[in-house]
């Protein structure tokens, strides 16, 4: 794929060859949303690109640093030129608690809006910081949710790219919808009805205007949207979370649609593949590291491909009626299972009483880890043969890599056109049943009981062609994700690729 287009400026003439100083490594400063589902695909990107030889700058709070010690202590054990840079937040005079430094620590509705608002102050002391270096970076990686850092690349004449999280088949879907003024079009009280994806599509997809955007349609995200729309356009190229066996038709249409060059640089999870510690930390060092023995242990107890693992990600909460059916529907399907239950969820009234009771009713059977799991030992552990997910797209991408089929229950945002992928393009899902987005820390109605969560988890779980044909296909995917970061992989090239554009290039100096 052809590099960005970047204005050579600022090379000092060489007299001869001899003479010429050399070359200094490509600068790549990424800059996270701050929310864990964010910060990891860029810090393993991080990893990567210092693997390559590129020097990688991570931004983020103090709070975030800290959670990343386990890959910070891996890129050292490594010798890799990664370093995290700590930007203060909230901001002085924020109406924001003094710990909220990351979006699942929002903790009440009304923050939602003021955290991100506050996001756009830290403007100003990452240009101090990105000012100050000299060399100036090479490129500037930013979170699609963090369009603040366009006007700062744009005045320090520094290229940026964008890192678009979700799948390319949602990304796809977004952009299309967006050319084609399809959101515009519908009027507010049409949200449920169904719509064609307009614009070039490699499959026919329906959807409702909830579907694609979930909380970023909601009028008081209005503002963000359209910020983060203008800073894809302003940007080089993007960087996403995919490989080209998973989604290259989707990918090549994205490219087109978007005129901009696109690299599938993914699966980032397997950028911690050859360090064990890194890989069980990864995400949170401190928290993980407390549950990664007992689980491990536990699902060394398990018959291969017996457990069935449920974890709705970092962001999502279940009120304590929804919890309730969740439990008796893993209690009620027979299945050995590990659920994992966040700590605000636990502690909600009257919640840790019904977690106790329900421990005893089945204990030997299950397993529940309160707080952050150490995924990826998780999903790789031969005693797991199902997965019960949130859709978020780290997540369905980890499953995938350990061959791991996937029950889904997406919530938002680009969580129901990442199970449709999973479920009708890949082969490798079944629905539980949830139809309607629940937003971020919204009220939320039971959508799902317990008759579901059994019929998802037997389905899931159980015998049969279609249970085997799922089985098979998410093994076969699992082969391909590898295939595709080892050299000479679709993957390992398109990252050469991206280092090789920047190697060379020089940036305009203000």
């Amino acid at each position: 794929m052809a590099p960005p287009a970047q204005q050579q400026q600022g090379f000092p003439a060489a007299a001869t060859a001899a003479t010429k100083p050399p070359q200094p490594p490509p600068h790549f400063v990424l800059v996270p949303l701050v929310a864990q589902g964010h910060i990891i695909p860029l810090v393993d990107l991080a990893l990567l690109l210092a693997g390559r030889g590129a020097r990688a700058s991570v931004v983020t709070t103090p709070l975030n640093v800290t959670r990343m010690r386990g890959v910070a202590d891996h890129g050292a054990r490594a010798g890799l030129p990664l370093e995290f840079v700590e930007l203060p937040f909230p901001p002085p005079g924020s109406a924001l608690p003094a710990d909220c430094q990351s979006v699942d620590m929002v903790s009440d509705f009304d923050h939602f809006m003021p955290f991100f608002a506050a996001l756009r102050e830290l403007a100003g002391p990452f240009e101090a910081y990105v000012r100050a270096l000299a060399p100036r970076p090479s490129c500037i990686i930013s979170d699609w949710c963090n369009p603040w850092t366009a006007d700062v690349a744009t005045r320090l004449g520094i290229p940026r790219l964008f890192f678009h999280g979700p799948s390319c088949f949602f990304s796809l879907c977004d952009l299309n919808a967006d050319l084609h003024g399809l959101h515009e079009r519908i009027a507010a009280d049409e949200q449920q009805e169904r719509f064609v994806v307009p614009g070039k599509m490699p499959v026919r997809v329906e959807v409702s205007k909830t579907t694609p955007l979930g909380f970023f349609t909601e009028p008081m995200c209005e503002r963000l949207r359209e910020e983060a729309v203008a800073a894809m356009r302003t940007a080089d190229g993007v960087v996403v979370n995919t490989f080209m066996d998973l989604e290259a038709q989707f990918v090549a249409c994205y490219e087109a649609a978007l005129g901009k060059p696109v690299w599938a640089v993914g699966p980032l999870s397997l950028a911690s593949r050859d360090d064990a510690e890194a890989a069980a930390s990864r995400g949170n060092k401190a928290a993980a590291a407390v549950n990664a023995k007992a689980v491990t242990a536990w699902l060394d107890e398990q018959a291969p491909g017996s457990v069935v693992y449920v974890s709705f990600g970092s962001i999502t909460r279940k009120l304590p009626k929804q919890l309730f059916e969740v439990g008796h529907g893993l209690e009620d399907s027979g299945r050995p299972f590990l659920w994992v239950v966040k700590e605000v969820e636990a502690t909600a009234p009257g919640v840790q009483e019904w977690l106790w009771a329900f421990e005893e009713r089945t204990a030997g059977r299950g397993l529940v880890v309160r707080g952050w799991a150490p995924q990826l030992a998780i999903l790789s552990h031969r005693a797991v043969g199902g997965f019960v997910t949130h859709c978020g797209w780290n997540s369905l991408l980890e499953a995938v890599v350990h061959g791991v089929p996937v029950a889904t229950w997406p919530h938002f945002a680009d969580q129901f056109l990442n199970e449709r992928l999973a479920v009708e393009i890949l082969g490798v899902g079944v629905p539980v049943g949830a139809t309607t987005p629940v937003y971020l820390l919204h009220d939320e109605a039971v959508q799902v009981v317990r008759g579901d969560v059994v019929r998802a988890v037997a389905e899931l779980m159980g015998g049969g062609e279609e249970a085997d044909e799922r089985r098979r296909k998410a093994k076969e995917y699992a082969e391909k994700t590898h295939r595709a970061v080892e050299k000479g992989g679709s993957s390992y090239e398109d990252l050469t690729r991206l280092v090789q554009s920047f190697r060379q290039s020089g940036v305009k100096g203000h």
